[in-house]
């Protein structure tokens, strides 16, 4: 349970990071860091960073992969909560 806190807080974090980085025109975090963060287990906090920081909302990519894994991470938890 740590694990997922923890990769959704970095996930969030690494969204609100990159639009600073964008802003400032500086070196951004990879695309593909994001999305490996996202498979990971940090699809909510990429959803959620995502919409508050405004960033990657237009991507059809990062809108199909984020909402994929949230459903799949869903799905898994239910899995082990019934089981």
């Amino acid at each position: 349970m740590k694990y997922i806190v923890f990769i959704n807080m970095l996930s969030f974090l690494l969204y609100g990071f990159d639009k600073l980085l964008a802003k400032k025109k500086k070196f951004r975090i990879s695309e593909k860091l994001l999305l490996f963060i996202s498979i990971m287990g940090g699809p909510y906090g990429a959803i959620l960073g995502s919409n508050i920081f405004k960033h990657k909302t237009k991507k059809l990519k990062f809108n199909i992969l984020n909402k994929s894994m949230a459903i799949i991470w869903s799905i898994y938890f239910l899995y082990l909560i019934l089981r």
